[in-house]
């Protein structure tokens, strides 16, 4: 207990004390958000809620990457193989695409003659993450054997590889897989049931008057499960090993670390949470389309863990709520605003330049991120023991004997 007349630990009150008040806000965003953007300076600014769904589920991408690229030190250019893996498996078990066979199991809000697969969404989350771990784990065994710009190379091949089979899956072997360019709709919505219905809770979450407030809290629940990982992953055994292996690969094999299965183990946990993201994304949006699955989402995310910091889950979790916010709305609003002044000027058309520009800005100014990751930041304030080779004005020189006496 704290005694009388003394006051909160600082330290305690910044480790828990924030993420509380941070969590608390977020989850009643809802509540005022019709508020703030009746603001007159700022209204226009503020996100609507199914924007914020949008970046709040490529902040979860964004984490999961963090785990390859920020823990590992593995640089992958195919991220978006995972997000559409996750969405296809929605599209498979939650909808109509299968309409030769029926079968229900936990589905909420149809009537139980609808043909197709149609499993809970819930169950069909936990199958996403689980098959792009194997789909990571398929990818990493022949890649990860290579380093830096060759590891790069391969993953930009298979990042185009699914991408380019869900867009042709419409005739494997005269079976309809993917639908094609057309995409799969309608997708399932996530629900309660009637049980839940009972206690308050929607049945669907597409039939609710409130859709867009329940898929944002379930947003919010699944960033902070993935965020809560992704901190546990960082400690642990495996965590460490990982950052062993981006500091010196070299070192780390000849103390022991097996390299393979240390590196595969984080493209598949990577892995998975790109495919939950995938999964709800194409919940969300009521369908899995080949035109969301593009080689500049795989860079976006990039630029997220970049801009955050790389290794550190906070700054991965402002670079993608920040570039998430640019690429939803803030873009949009920003030209807009220009236009009312009498400026043509559209930054929507160079959006990616503008990314490209942040990110140069950060390499100059602020190469370690907006939140530099703990053991970065210790390396850069208690620098090394050594002196600088170059600095020899005056180490040897006379300045630095003791004084004779006369």
């Amino acid at each position: 207990m704290v005694e009388r007349g003394r006051s909160l630990d600082p330290d305690l009150l910044k480790r828990f004390g924030l993420p509380v008040a941070a969590i608390l806000l977020a989850f009643l965003y809802p509540k005022y958000v019709e508020t703030l953007r009746d603001i007159p300076a700022i209204g226009d600014f503020v996100p609507s809620l199914s924007s914020v769904v949008i970046m709040i589920v490529f902040t979860m991408m964004a984490v999961g990457l963090n785990i390859v690229v920020g823990y590992a030190g593995l640089l992958d250019l195919g991220y978006v193989a995972f997000y559409a893996a996750g969405a296809y498996m929605a599209a498979w078990f939650a909808s109509q695409q299968f309409d030769q066979w029926t079968f229900h199991f936990g589905s909420v809000g149809m009537s139980k003659d609808v043909p197709g697969i149609h499993l809970s969404i819930w169950l069909v989350l936990l199958m996403a993450g689980f098959f792009t771990m194997v789909v990571g784990i398929l990818i990493g065994l022949p890649t990860l054997r290579l380093r830096g710009d060759y590891l790069a190379i391969v993953t930009l091949g298979f990042g185009e590889i699914v991408p380019q089979a869900v867009r042709n899956g419409d005739n494997v072997f005269g079976f309809d897989l993917t639908h094609g360019t057309f995409g799969v709709s309608p997708i399932d919505s996530p629900g309660f049931g009637s049980i839940g219905e009972s206690i308050g809770l929607p049945l669907s979450y597409q039939q609710s008057f409130d859709r867009a407030q329940w898929f944002y809290w379930t947003a919010v629940v699944l960033l902070l499960i993935t965020v809560f990982c992704s901190v546990r992953l960082r400690d642990s055994r495996l965590g460490r090993a990982w950052i062993a292996i981006r500091e010196d690969e070299t070192a780390a094999a000849a103390m022991g670390v097996p390299l393979m299965r240390v590196k595969t183990w984080s493209y598949a946990l990577g892995a998975f949470f790109g495919g939950v993201a995938g999964a709800f994304y194409s919940s969300f949006r009521s369908g899995a389309f080949p035109a969301d699955f593009y080689f500049n989402i795989s860079v976006f995310l990039l630029c997220m863990v970049i801009l955050g910091g790389m290794g550190s889950v906070w700054g991965a979790l402002l670079g993608g709520m920040i570039l998430g916010y640019l690429n939803v709305e803030g873009l949009a609003t920003i030209g807009s605003k220009v236009n009312e002044v009498g400026i043509e000027f559209d930054p929507t058309k160079y959006q990616f330049g503008i990314y490209g520009a942040i990110i140069v800005l950060m390499m100059l100014f602020r190469p370690t991120g907006l939140i530099t990751e703990r053991r970065h930041k210790q390396e850069l304030e208690e620098g090394t023991a050594d002196t600088p080779t170059y600095d020899v004005t005056h180490e040897g020189s006379d300045t630095d004997r003791e004084p004779k006496n006369d």
